[in-house]
């Protein structure tokens, strides 16, 4: 589960401030402070919201108000640190929590980012800062004395937030829980060109992919990309095979191998004649995400940040530094 809060300045098309939440990396909620609009996207996230209504209410006025106007006062603040002029720019927060199903290990962050930098990131086994560039050190130095928010926060990734997580997912069984295949093709630029061995419309993006040479897994003259999310809340990845110093009669020697966790492997053989070029657009295109990532990012720490206060019922809320 990941909250992105996000603050902005000279950006027409995006909103001065928005939190985006995501469960497995599929949006669920989103919230518009600077215009006051909240966006739940599916039935079973406005029942978690409508069964605890003191929650959806601090949920709400945290984004509307607090959250809202601390995230736009520190962005004149990080300006004149970082003494830039007006213009484009971006304060962000990243908070997430994810359990690994197989150690039951709750993997958490907590960073903040300015301008698409990292800024100050929380490490919750020191219960230190750490600051990401230079010009936060004054900040890693006030905010490690203060031990009670550093607790507040790990309370929150770690007991609060594996909670949101299961009761989310009970009730989006059919969206978050489903399996989804993918379909495999080999795409290939020029003769000279890796392989490129694309997995997409997969779900969900727990998922294993390799180059097998005689039924061996094999790591040399291999480079694999990273999962990306398609429009359709799937997902796709590539893994790359150098084939420059391969004769065509080893080919068939080769697969491409995917595997879904505790699912089947599906392959696909390095066959010349299975080859697309990949100058064609795929059939199952990713969207334009690079200021949706940022923003859902943003808007998603900010959420959670809310919610623990909310869980904590006290007034020692920590809102975002201004200074």
């Amino acid at each position: 589960m990941k909250f992105f809060f996000t603050s902005s300045t000279g950006l027409t098309f995006f909103s001065e401030f928005e939190i985006l939440v995501t469960v497995d990396d599929i949006p669920v909620a989103c919230c518009d402070g600077a215009n006051k609009t909240m966006k739940l996207y599916y039935d079973w996230v406005k029942q978690f919201l409508n069964d605890d209504p003191a929650l959806h209410s601090w949920y709400q006025d945290q984004c509307f108000n607090l959250l809202s106007t601390n995230f736009k006062d520190s962005l004149p603040i990080l300006k004149q640190i970082f003494k830039q002029p007006e213009g484009i720019h971006t304060f962000q927060l990243l908070y997430s929590c994810e359990k690994d199903e197989e150690t039951q290990k709750v993997n958490t962050v907590l960073v903040y980012g300015y301008d698409g930098e990292g800024f100050i990131a929380l490490d919750l086994e020191t219960q230190i800062w750490i600051a990401l560039t230079p010009q936060a050190i004054p900040f890693k130095r006030l905010w490690d004395t203060n031990k009670a928010r550093i607790l507040w926060n790990k309370n929150i990734l770690t007991q609060e937030c594996p909670g949101w997580i299961e009761s989310l997912l009970n009730g989006g069984k059919s969206i978050l829980l489903r399996t989804e295949h993918p379909t495999l093709s080999l795409l290939q630029k020029t003769s000279s060109s890796p392989v490129s061995c694309h997995a997409t419309g997969f779900y969900p993006k727990t998922a294993l992919m390799f180059w097998r040479k005689d039924g061996e897994e094999i790591h040399e003259e291999v480079e694999h990309g990273g999962i990306l999310p398609n429009n359709d809340e799937t997902f796709q990845m590539r893994v790359y095979l150098n084939v420059s110093s391969i004769s065509l009669e080893d080919w068939r020697r080769y697969k491409c191998v995917f595997q879904l966790l505790g699912k089947e492997e599906e392959t696909i053989q390095l066959d010349e004649k299975e080859i697309k070029s990949n100058r064609e657009r795929p059939s199952n295109p990713t969207i334009p995400i690079i200021s949706a990532v940022i923003a859902s990012v943003l808007v998603s720490i900010a959420g959670a940040a809310g919610y623990v206060v909310y869980k904590k019922n006290t007034n020692r809320h920590q809102p975002v530094p201004s200074s």
